[in-house]
C-alpha cells in the first residue's frame, strides 16, 4: 500500500470507523440505486452508517484497530454497516430481514461486536438478538413475576386459614342448631 490515495483513504476509513463500537461487515453487490437508498436510510434511522470498502483497505483498517479477519470475507464488493452495538445489531436485524434476503444480493459475512469478530452464521445470528427495551422489559418482567408469586403464596396462607375457620364455624353452627 504505499500509494499515498491509499494511505489517505485507509487513514479516512479509520477516522470514520474511529467511534464505532459494532461493525456489520456485508456483501453489497448488483444493488439498483433504489435498493441501495432504501437499505441505507432504513441503516440511518437506527443509527448505524454504511459505505462500501475496497477490500483490501478495509482489511488493512481492521487490522490497524486489531481486528483480524479471514482473507474469504473481504471477496467481491462488500460494505460495512458500523455505530453503537444497539445500532450494529438493528442494522444485522435489517440486512438479514426478509425484505433484504429477496434482493438475494445481500449477504451477511461477519461482524465486529466490542472488538471480536464473528463470521457468517454467529454474525447473522446477531441480527436474531431483542433489542435493548424488549430485554428491559424480559428482565423487569421476571423481576416483577419473583415477588409477586411470593405474596401469592403469603396470601394463600391466612385465606386458606379462614376458609378452614369458616367452615368449622358453619360445621359447629348446624351441629349445635342440630341438638337443639
Amino acid at each position: 500500500m504505499p500509494n499515498l490515495v491509499n494511505r489517505l483513504l485507509v487513514e479516512d476509513l479509520n477516522r470514520e470507523l474511529k467511534s464505532a463500537e459494532g461493525l456489520a461487515i456485508v456483501t453489497w453487490g448488483g444493488l439498483n440505486a433504489t435498493q441501495n437508498e432504501d437499505l441505507r436510510d432504513k441503516l440511518a434511522e437506527k443509527g448505524a452508517g454504511m459505505m462500501l470498502v475496497r477490500n483490501q483497505l478495509a482489511r488493512i483498517a481492521l487490522r490497524e484497530r486489531g481486528i483480524e479477519v479471514a482473507e474469504d470475507i473481504f471477496v467481491g464488493q462488500m460494505a460495512i454497516a458500523y455505530g453503537s452495538t444497539e445500532s450494529t445489531i438493528h442494522a444485522m436485524r435489517i440486512l438479514t430481514s426478509e425484505e433484504a434476503k429477496k434482493t438475494g444480493k445481500v449477504t451477511v459475512k461477519g461482524g465486529v461486536i466490542e472488538g471480536r469478530f464473528i463470521a457468517g452464521k454467529d454474525a447473522e445470528a446477531i441480527g436474531e438478538l431483542p433489542d435493548r427495551n424488549t430485554l428491559n422489559g424480559k428482565v423487569v418482567s421476571l423481576l416483577a413475576s419473583g415477588p409477586r408469586g411470593v405474596v401469592s403464596v403469603l396470601n394463600a396462607v391466612p385465606s386458606a386459614l379462614v376458609r378452614v375457620l369458616q367452615a368449622r364455624a358453619e360445621q359447629l353452627e348446624k351441629a349445635s342448631g342440630a341438638a337443639s
